[in-house]
């Protein structure tokens, strides 16, 4: 265990931190799939539906901090390109 006030706190802090992106990885994934299986199914409103639906959230992402800018441009370029190839 640690000895000093300002690890301790900094065990805290990374515990509350690692649980909070575990949170945001997984709703980004959830996010993608929804889009994926959409494509998969041929069915271009609701792809168009669930990437309207992604691309805020991808967004929204980006200005927590979680992404960063370029990852962000990425996924949804190449979700814009999947769903528009349908």
């Amino acid at each position: 265990m640690a000895n000093h006030k300002s690890s301790v706190k900094r065990i805290r802090q990374t515990i509350v931190r690692a649980e909070r992106n575990r949170f945001y990885r997984t709703r980004l994934k959830n996010i993608v799939k929804g889009v994926r299986s959409a494509i998969d199914a041929g069915n271009r409103a609701e792809a168009t539906d669930a990437l309207k639906v992604a691309n805020k959230q991808i967004q929204k992402f980006v200005s927590k901090g979680i992404l960063k800018k370029e990852t962000a441009a990425r996924k949804i370029s190449r979700l814009h390109l999947a769903v528009n190839a349908i």
